[in-house]
């Protein structure tokens, strides 16, 4: 009797460090950061002393891919592992109050949709596996109470519902509204404050954290200590105080002896604001920005950390995308996904542990505006199809007018040029064919509204009048 009294004691005093064994894993999201905005990634003007550590320590994703070009839809990718449109992220959701479709195609204070409760997210697929799940920051997928991240897998929440130029603006713990106002010039502070709080919180379990920054997206704020301090303004200010803010993180890993099992990735949700001039992004050597299908819309930069498991100093040069996260994150945490449905990421442990002869999973990558099929890539190629309206900026209005213009068809070599300025399609027969299939192949399954094919597999998006 006192030999299994015994053993069952130390079983329970085991139980606190066998779950802190477990992997932990953190995103951290900022919002319409450049491409060319962070030091690690050629910055010479904006100073991110944290994530240029965070880079020699770890890996530089240069080739890492959202899943769409804004926010909403973005943000649905990454927390489902599917394109925004098999979501229902697509046109439908952007009616604004006045009626008016936003060209941003993103949700707007009191939408009527929002992310499905039927969908399988993050937060879910890890709390199969005992993890505590909990977000800070901005979510974007849903204003309305049953869209809340409280009912979306999170075990806590504290934050806001969407961008920090849409009002109401209000903090949310959980589902209630706080009186709290939010004072932007410390709202970096504040979100690094919950963050390490909530690392600290659940040290001895295994964690699931997503951080997701209002900044640098317009209006752009900083605190005293980082205000008036960048060559480039207020938004490099702004970049300057989120970059800290991933210092705090790291450094709460380092101190709680959390550092090697913890992966944490950073990225930015979409690419620069350009129309935004000084108080925006830059994606150089990118063409284009927010809002658009050519790569500084949907190419990233990122980085991945966790010492003695990803590389030091490393590049992944690899077609990567944040839907990628979810499957790699359940990899990783021996849980689940669903397998009742069509997740579009893929497992990229290998390339994040840097294994040798490691490939892209993505055969072709699909660049989706909406419910828009603007372009394919594989590998060095990408093909943009004609009949496509000029989306260099999505934003002016009057580019959408312009429905008598026509952008010819265009095949473009990575491996010779990142900008986008020089078609080969006339000299690459064999290789417009393959793109048109992988074109076709997409159209097949999530449709075109440019081309008038209806998606097949699609899931509905989420209602308030459900």
């Amino acid at each position: 009797m006192l030999r299994r009294l015994f053993a069952v004691l130390c079983l329970l005093i085991a139980l606190p460090l066998h779950a802190a064994e477990k992997q932990n894993f953190i995103i951290i999201l900022a919002d319409d950061l450049g491409y060319n905005d962070l030091g690690c990634f050629g910055s010479p003007d904006i100073a991110t002393p944290e994530l240029d550590r965070m880079a020699r320590e770890g890996m530089r994703l240069t080739n890492f891919h959202q899943g769409a070009p804004t926010c909403t839809a973005s943000r649905a990718s990454i927390m489902t592992g599917c394109y925004p449109v098999r979501v229902g992220m697509g046109d439908a959701i952007a009616l604004r109050a006045d009626g008016q479709m936003s060209p941003s195609r993103v949700l707007w204070p009191n939408a009527k949709f929002g992310l499905s409760l039927d969908e399988i997210t993050i937060p879910e697929v890890l709390k199969q596996a005992g993890y505590a799940t909990g977000m800070v920051g901005k979510w974007h997928l849903g204003d309305a109470p049953k869209f809340n991240p409280a009912h979306q897998g999170f075990d806590e929440f504290f934050g806001v519902l969407y961008s920090n130029d849409m009002d109401p603006f209000d903090y949310y713990r959980g589902t209630e509204k706080l009186a709290e106002p939010v004072d932007r010039d410390h709202q970096v502070q504040r979100y690094a404050s919950e963050a390490v709080s909530f690392i600290k919180k659940h040290k001895v379990q295994p964690f699931f954290l997503y951080l997701a920054h209002n900044m640098p997206h317009t209006p752009l704020a900083a605190s005293e200590k980082f205000r008036d301090k960048s060559p480039r303004g207020l938004y490099g200010d702004a970049v300057s105080e989120v970059d800290w803010s991933v210092g705090q993180v790291l450094q709460t890993l380092r101190d709680l002896k959390l550092d090697k099992q913890t992966l944490v990735v950073f990225a930015s949700d979409n690419g620069g604001w350009l129309i935004r001039g000084e108080n925006g992004g830059l994606n150089t050597p990118l063409r284009s920005g927010k809002g658009s299908s050519y790569e500084g819309g949907f190419r990233v930069c990122s980085v991945a950390w966790q010492p003695g498991t990803v590389p030091e100093g490393s590049t992944c040069k690899e077609v990567v995308s944040g839907m990628d996260l979810m499957p790699t994150f359940a990899a990783l945490a021996r849980a689940k996904p669903p397998a009742d449905r069509k997740i579009d990421g893929h497992d990229i442990t290998a390339l994040l542990h840097g294994e040798k002869g490691a490939k892209s999973p993505w055969e072709h990558f699909d660049y989706y505006f909406g419910n828009e099929l603007h372009a394919t890539r594989s590998g060095r190629w990408k093909f943009r199809d004609k009949n496509m309206l000029p989306n260099e900026n999505i934003y002016n209005v009057e580019w959408r007018k312009l429905t008598d213009v026509v952008v010819p068809p265009a095949l473009y070599d990575f491996d010779h040029e990142q900008g986008e300025q020089k078609s080969v399609l006339k000299n690459r027969p064999k290789v417009e064919a393959r793109m048109r299939k992988y074109m076709d192949e997409a159209r097949a399954d999530l449709g075109d509204s440019l081309t008038g094919v209806p998606p097949k597999n699609a899931r509905p998006v989420g209602k308030v009048d459900e």
